[in-house]
């Protein structure tokens, strides 16, 4: 884990002696500061999920700016992830016996990764100090911490017990988003925007398939 993420950062450090393509303020690499919560939810396969849950993200963002109006954008952010569920005979609180009926769990899981996405942003000409965007690419997310509460009939069988060995590593999702950066002094803007991540991997390491996916309200300010 450590040595993803020095390579990340190594990644972000090392780009600005390599992308200073122009003098423009939209030219070259920017690099910011992020912080924005998100409400997750889960889909379950053999299941249902239970509305939506409180997130949170934080970090470092940065814009590899190629052309005036068009951007190779990415982040390092710590992300949590957070969702509930109604599962089926879940690992590792059902013990199956074979004239049992299936038996409901009440889960929440508390998910929290390194995300690094990989996105394309699309950016209009300034109106007046602003510029609206467009963004679509990848969510990469490696998994950092993995608990979750349980309940079954009303009885408690967990509250924020380690699931590690039962959620898997890498979560990956699309990402499809738009907001508006607000100039503010020189190179210095304001972005505003909502992202939604839609996770296609399976985050259990059990026969059920299950998928987390979050509504994010993007903020940061460029530098």
């Amino acid at each position: 884990m450590k040595k993803i993420l020095l390579a990340l950062l190594f990644l972000f450090f090392t780009a600005h002696s390599y992308a200073q393509l122009g003098n423009a303020p939209y030219y070259g690499f920017r690099l910011g500061l992020t912080a924005h919560p998100n409400f997750g939810f889960i889909k379950a396969e053999n299941g249902k999920g239970n509305g939506v849950n409180f997130g949170f993200a934080y970090g470092l963002m940065a814009d590899f700016n190629f052309a005036e109006n068009y951007s190779f954008s990415t982040a390092l952010t710590i992300t949590t992830i957070n969702g509930k569920s109604t599962e089926i005979n879940v690992n590792p609180y059902h013990l199956p016996v074979s004239s049992s009926a299936p038996i409901g769990y009440d889960l929440k899981y508390k998910m929290q990764y390194i995300e690094f996405p990989l996105t394309v942003k699309l950016k209009t000409d300034h109106i007046g100090n602003i510029r609206w965007y467009g963004q679509f690419g990848l969510s990469n997310d490696f998994r950092i911490g993995a608990k979750q509460d349980a309940k079954s009939n009303g009885v408690e069988l967990a509250d924020g017990m380690n699931v590690t060995d039962w959620t898997r590593f890498y979560r990956g999702g699309v990402i499809i988003g738009g907001g508006a950066e607000f100039d503010i002094d020189g190179k210095t803007s304001f972005m505003l925007g909502l992202t939604f991540n839609n996770g296609f991997t399976n985050i259990s390491t059990g026969k059920n398939t299950v998928r987390n996916h979050f509504v994010g309200l993007n903020l940061g300010v460029f530098f």
